[in-house]
Parts: structure tokens; C-alpha cells; sequence
């Protein structure tokens, strides 16, 4: 059997005419710049994420990149993160010449440990970034009491977790900015690259649109120093056909993940819970060391829910011997990927902050031990039974 890791093109079948009479629509137009499609996509995405402005932009790369622009964030300021996350986060940090400072994760959520941050915070420190990875929103109260008490602006990285909720409050909506990727990979993907800054402050909003195109406010008069940042409309309407079938796309998404979950228990792997290690939720600020969760006791480690609305854009597991499985599951037609084989700060380009192995143990661990199974919507049962299958095999003939 084969199980590719994303199918877009089953996707793209469900959906074939709504997105097809939506591109048409473009071309006859020939509106391509802005206009009308994109201010419906950011009234219908913003609308969804609990805010009321949003700002179509070119990527999630240069979502998170403008919203440092409009702060002046800039040489000799520092950004707190993830060390254990995409490049791109700490990338536009690095862009406008500011030093990422990077905060080590929970190893339950694989998301900024907020009980870190402070001792991180200088007097050059302008901004915190949280990432809210795999599609599961990391602890934003602590996240923004720590922000408000340092007077720190907050943009929150949520290009893989639109929809997903934290105490009820949408990923993207509690901090000054909230920023979404439409890669078409994600959750709520476009037919290439595309992204939105969401705010709930009207001045922020009005900045970002002037920034988006190179500063302009009116054409040809340029306030600031800004980029060539907008959303395309054959973007935008792509996004929109797709809009109304996110919901259920997300659902999908979580019934996979509990089908992983109880076909895993009917095997003989010895799963590893958060519970069997006595691990608090990481909203209380607790959780156990990294050596307790790999151990000769337990052979896999899966995915925890800790928050109200995980929307799994991935499905992660752990394990000691992660490459061996990867190997071993792809020579049986099954694709995985690796969420990332090296944390941020061991990646050469960062060598110039002086991090060295060992710094941050806990995104080390995770960056040698996690692998993402298949988990789009469209997988089938017989699919996810096969990949399970696949794994129980492995590790019976690993004992």
C-alpha cells in the first residue's frame, strides 16, 4: 500500500469546481493585485479568528517580517523564541538585524516553555514570538503576562494552527499580532505562497496595509520604508473556495488523530502517556525531564492534547530510534517527514549568537527523536491501519 504523507490532489477532487469557478472569476476580471478578493479573504479570516482586522500579505514569512517592521524592531534589539521551530520565525528576526534569543520548549507540547522567558528578557529585548506548533496554541497566558509586564509586544506565530484555540480564544487573536501561513501544506492552503497578519488594534492594521505596499500612503507617497508584501488575489480566492470547508477539514484531522491513537493501544508497542510519567499540563509551568519521556520502559511517545482545539496540521510521534523507523516505513510505501532534523540554534547561519550543543536539551531531544506520520483529511482508514501496522511490525522485530 501506498501512504503519502500529504495528498493535495484528493483534496483538490472534493473541490474541483468551487475552486476552478473561483479562479476563473480572477482571470476574467483581471483584478490580480489586491482588490476585492483579498479584503474578503481578511474579513472572513479575521471574522474566524475572533479579530477584527486583517491584513493579506505575500507569505507567513513576511507576515511575521512585517510585524516586525511596524514596530521598528531593528539592530540592536533582541526577539525572544523557539529554538526548536521553522527557520522562518527566527529568520525575519535576523532579516531586520535584530538577535534572536532563543528559549528552550515543553516536551510535551513542543512549544515555548514559558517558564523560561524571563530569565531570556534584557534591556534590549522588544518582542517575544510563540509558536504554536503542530497545530496546538502554546501557553498564552503566562506568554502574555510575562509580555505585559516587561511591556514586550507579542507576535504570535500561527501558520500551523488557524482555528486552534487556547481557553477558548482563537490562535492569532491574543497578542498584538497573529500571523498565518496559506502554504499549501497547511491546514488552509492556497496553490502556492500566501499569508495574513491579524491584529485587534485599528493603528497596527493601518500600518501593516501601508507597509504592504512599500510604504505608500496614497500611491507614490511613501511614510515609510515598507516592501512589496501583498496577498495576490488568485491567492486570496483560492483560500476563500477553500474557507468554508476548513472546519471539517479540521475534524477530519482530529478523528485521525484519535484513530492513530486507539490503533496504537491495540498493538503490543509500549506507549508512552503523558499520564504514565506523571507529566502536569504544561499550562501549570511543570513537566517532566526529557530523559523520562525515551526510555527502555516506553517505545513511543504520542501526541498530547493540551488545550481546548488542537487543530493537528501534524501528527508527531517520538521515539529513540527515529530514523530507523523512517527508513523502515518508507521501503513499505509509507512517507513521513521530520519537523526539524536541527533546532535553530545549531543551524550554521545562527553560529554568530555563540549557542553551542546542549543549550537547549530539551528541542535537541525533540529535533532527534520526532517523526510526522500522515494526517491530512483524506486519509483513509485502511491507510492509517496499514501505517500503524507498518510501526508494530517495526518494533516487533526490534525486540
Amino acid at each position: 500500500m501506498n501512504v503519502p504523507f500529504l495528498d493535495l490532489k484528493a483534496q483538490y477532487s472534493t473541490i474541483k469546481c468551487e475552486i476552478d469557478r473561483s479562479v476563473a472569476e480572477v482571470i476574467k476580471g483581471q483584478h490580480f493585485i489586491l482588490g476585492d478578493w483579498v479584503q474578503d479573504c481578511e474579513k472572513a479570516i479575521a471574522r474566524y479568528s475572533n479579530c477584527p482586522y486583517g491584513i493579506g500579505v505575500s507569505s507567513g514569512t513576511d507576515a511575521l517580517l512585517i510585524c516586525l517592521m511596524a514596530e521598528g524592531i531593528g539592530a540592536g534589539d533582541e526577539v525572544i523564541t523557539s529554538a526548536y521551530t521553522f527557520f522562518a520565525t527566527a529568520g525575519v528576526v535576523a532579516r531586520v538585524g535584530a538577535k534572536p534569543v532563543f528559549v528552550d520548549i515543553d516536551p510535551v507540547t513542543y512549544n515555548l516553555d514559558p517558564n523560561q522567558i524571563a530569565s531570556s528578557i534584557s534591556d534590549k529585548t522588544r518582542a517575544i514570538i510563540p509558536v504554536h506548533l503542530y497545530g496546538q496554541m502554546a501557553d498564552m497566558d503566562a506568554i502574555m503576562k510575562i509580555a505585559s509586564d516587561h511591556h514586550l509586544v507579542v507576535i504570535e506565530d500561527a501558520a500551523q494552527a488557524i482555528g486552534a484555540e487556547f481557553k477558548k480564544h482563537r490562535a492569532g487573536s491574543l497578542g498584538d499580532y497573529g500571523c498565518f501561513s496559506f502554504f499549501p501544506s497547511k491546514n488552509l492552503g492556497g496553490a502556492g505562497d500566501g499569508g495574513m497578519v491579524i491584529t485587534n488594534d485599528r493603528s497596527r492594521m493601518e500600518k501593516l496595509m501601508c507597509l504592504r505596499v512599500h510604504g505608500a500612503k496614497p500611491k507614490y507617497h511613501h511614510k515609510l520604508i515598507g516592501g512589496n508584501f501583498r496577498l495576490d488575489a488568485l491567492q486570496a480566492a483560492i483560500v476563500l473556495a477553500k474557507f468554508p470547508h476548513l472546519d471539517n477539514w479540521t475534524s477530519a484531522r482530529q478523528r485521525n488523530a484519535k484513530r492513530y491513537n486507539d490503533l496504537f493501544k491495540k498493538t503490543n508497542i509500549r506507549i508512552a502517556h503523558t499520564d504514565s510519567y506523571s507529566f502536569e499540563s504544561p499550562l501549570s509551568g511543570k513537566h517532566a525531564p526529557a530523559s523520562q519521556q525515551i526510555d527502555a520502559a516506553a517505545q513511543l511517545l504520542l501526541p498530547a492534547v493540551q488545550t481546548n482545539r488542537h487543530v493537528f496540521n501534524q501528527y508527531v510521534i517520538r521515539l529513540s530510534n527515529r530514523e530507523q523507523l523512517q527508513v523502515s516505513l518508507l521501503a513499505k510505501g509509507v512517507a513521513t517527514e521530520v519537523y526539524y532534523p536541527v533546532p535553530l540554534h545549531l543551524q550554521e547561519c545562527f553560529s554568530y549568537l555563540g549557542y553551542s550543543s546542549g543549550a537547549f536539551p530539551e528541542s535537541e531531544s525533540a529535533a532527534r527523536e520526532t517523526l510526522a506520520l500522515p494526517i491530512y483529511p483524506e486519509l483513509e482508514d485502511e491507510q492509517a491501519a496499514y501505517v500503524v501496522q507498518c510501526i508494530d511490525e517495526f518494533f516487533s522485530a526490534q525486540a
